[in-house]
């Protein structure tokens, strides 16, 4: 049955492509097919055709194909189509737009198909075509020291996943956990709970100051954005010591940081060099390789608008609480993360495992971004979380053509809690609070979404470039590029000037960072009576707020909440502690913090209900991180069962960075060492 069940697969295809071919000539005036036997003349030349022909043309057409962003693929199909049409003359097809729709159509009832019969038609593309451009490219050398690829879930807490997996809506991690090859550890995040700061340490083993997404940083006059491509670089320039986890011929996709890969593709530190190695597009390769790619895409990217939209009708029909406005341009954001970033590093890391590079790191954007709008396991959010599972699943699968063995390791760099957020429970936001305390304008950094971010390194990726491809999409793109990045998002206009802004509110998730970059240094608990006496106890006494950290020239770090203080370096407690409802370890990350260099004047945590499981986000969204409370700070690691942790504690990401070097040595890899 296995051998007959190839053949079942294209004699399926073949007819149903016939059929659609004879429909498409029955409703458009500019396509004409004779008879049945015509249509399936045409359609086999379209199988042979993109089978055979077209590996050859997207190689030389690939820089373009890239530079326009798949428009150029788009382009090509319709070629292929008005070639069958010329070499059959029971096909006829008056224009390129018309062979364009055709190749559409034909598109959607192929990927219909083969989500209908389970049929995974990208075997072919990976054994024939991918294999070979590997084979050309990397020149891999068949070896059975096994590689290590790293599959991260952005945003999935241990305890979500654990129900996701009894639930059916992890089914591929459910198996390897049920049949033995695997084991679910629970590890906890630093302070700030977020990919940046979770990711240099996973990547570098250091993510030393970095006490937010976003931060003020008097030193430099300036915000950084960790999802920013420059500021992303600048990142990497202070915690890379060229020796990352990914340093040795490594991979990085559609990760923050690079883990000094020498290969990466939407990685934000990287997108901006223009000294990159290698032909213009060719990590792409995987991707157009398949010549429906793009168009599957795009009925994919059509299909899961309409189902975002679908399920903000449905959250305001029933009443669903908490949730926030869903716009159309965040509809258009999720499907970039959801749909087109997921297949490009999807084709990206399997084009890896045939070029036989020993690690790589790969970042699944799809659920942090559903669950910070949707809900943390809403319907569409666990829908989303099925559908990175059975993309690691066609990961895991693709091992068989490798040149050598591979683990996998998926894990995720923090989790995501849930709530009302601070706006709607409050009636004000964050920002407007301090501004009514200080009597002073307040600065209120931009919360710019994720996907927008990757979205625009992706492009800034495409025109960074020499060649006069990528300089003609600087030009197309330099109403939008700001210090030589793409920058979707609208600009903080309330940060800029000759002057530094007297206040600055900025916020990750349930974590508010208050500044004033007029005052050199900390400004502290006394200085802070004098110049805004009221800024520190309307944060205190505010119901929303569970702690605010500031520093006292007398008393060093102090943790204040509504009902006491906590002396952190004095060791002791008045009143009420107000970590307490944090957990054993909130004291060792607060204070870890406020050594920072660019600890912010007033770094501040939401309230954590216990009795709901929920924090209040200081941005505009259901699921939050970046502070502490539920389970924002406690992700997961899924390892192979040969790959043992050691007895120390997993608290931080760099103690987790030292596992994954340490599992790399064990497998083979010894420049992983330490030094």
């Amino acid at each position: 049955m296995r051998r007959t069940l190839p053949v079942i697969r294209v004699v399926v295809v073949w007819v149903a492509t016939a059929l659609t071919l004879l429909l498409l000539s029955a409703i458009l005036t500019d396509v004409h097919v004779k008879t049945f036997g015509a249509a399936l003349v045409a359609a086999a030349l379209i199988g042979l055709i993109n089978a055979f022909v077209w590996p050859f043309i997207i190689r030389v057409a690939l820089p373009l194909t890239v530079l326009t962003l798949g428009i150029g693929v788009i382009v090509l199909n319709g070629i292929v189509v008005l070639l069958v049409a010329e070499l059959e003359p029971g096909l006829t097809v008056e224009s390129l737009s018309s062979g364009i729709l055709v190749a559409l159509v034909l598109t959607i009832v192929n990927t219909a198909l083969t989500t209908l019969f389970a049929i995974d038609d990208d075997d072919f593309w990976y054994r024939n075509v991918v294999r070979r451009q590997a084979q050309r490219v990397a020149k891999p050398v068949r070896t059975e020291v096994p590689g290590l690829f790293f599959l991260e879930i952005d945003g999935l807490a241990h305890d979500v996943l654990a129900r996701a997996m009894r639930d059916g809506n992890a089914p591929t991690l459910s198996r390897w956990l049920r049949e033995g090859s695997h084991r679910l550890t629970r590890w906890e995040t630093d302070w700030s709970s977020q990919t940046g700061a979770c990711q240099a340490g996973l990547l570098h083993g250091d993510n030393d100051d970095m006490p937010a997404f976003r931060w003020w940083e008097k030193d430099r006059g300036k915000a950084i954005v960790t999802n920013h491509p420059r500021d992303a670089m600048e990142l990497e320039r202070r915690h890379s010591n060229g020796r990352g986890l990914l340093f040795s011929n490594g991979a990085s996709r559609a990760n923050i940081l690079s883990g000094d890969a020498p290969h990466s593709l939407l990685t934000m530190s990287t997108a901006m060099r223009r000294d990159r190695p290698g032909r213009i597009g060719q990590d792409y390769f995987a991707y157009f390789a398949n010549p429906y790619n793009v168009l599957r895409t795009a009925a994919l990217v059509a299909r899961e608008i309409l189902s975002e939209r679908w399920a903000a009708i449905q959250q305001r029909r029933r009443g669903v609480e908490p949730r926030v406005h869903r716009s159309t341009l965040y509809a258009l954001m999720r499907a970039w993360a959801t749909i087109i970033q997921r297949d490009l590093q999807v084709e990206a890391v399997i084009a890896d495992m045939y070029a036989g590079l020993p690690v790589a790191y790969t970042t699944f954007l799809a659920y942090d971004e559903v669950a910070h709008h949707s809900g943390i396991e809403r319907a569409d959010t666990l829908a989303t979380l099925r559908a990175v599972d059975r993309q690691i699943g066609r990961i895991a699968a693709a091992r068989a053509g490798a040149p050598r063995p591979y683990q996998l390791v998926v894990l995720s760099d923090h989790g995501q809690s849930q709530g009302a957020t601070f706006l709607d429970r409050y009636g004000t936001s964050l920002e407007d609070l301090v501004r009514e305390a200080a009597a002073a304008p307040v600065a209120a950094g931009a919360h710019p979404d994720e996907a927008i971010g990757y979205l625009g390194a992706s492009l800034t990726e495409a025109s960074s470039g020499a060649s006069r491809m990528a300089g003609l999409v600087r030009r197309t793109a330099r109403r939008r590029t700001v210090d030589g990045a793409v920058q979707l998002e609208k600009p903080d206009r309330d940060a800029e000037g000759d002057e530094p802004p007297e206040v600055v509110a900025m916020a990750s998730g349930c974590l508010g960072l208050i500044s004033f970059p007029r005052e050199p240094g900390r400004m502290t608990v006394e200085r802070l009576e004098e110049h805004y006496p009221q800024v520190l106890p309307a944060l205190r006494d505010h119901p929303g707020i569970g702690f605010v950290l500031v520093r006292s020239e007398r008393h060093g770090a102090l943790v204040v909440g509504a009902g006491g203080v906590n002396f952190l370096d004095e060791d002791r407690v008045e009143g009420d502690d107000p970590l307490a409802p944090f957990g054993p370890n909130a004291a060792r990350h607060v204070k870890r913090t406020d050594r920072f260099p660019h600890c912010a004047d007033l770094m501040v945590n939401s309230t954590y209900w216990h009795n709901l499981d929920e924090v209040s986000a200081f941005e505009e969204l259901v699921g939050s991180h970046g502070g502490m409370g539920g389970t924002q700070s406690f992700p997961f690691l899924l390892h192979p069962l040969e790959l043992e942790l050691s007895d120390a504690e997993l608290v931080g990401a760099e103690a987790v960075h030292r596992e994954l070097r340490r599992w790399l040595v064990q497998l083979g890899h010894p420049e992983y060492a330490e030094e």
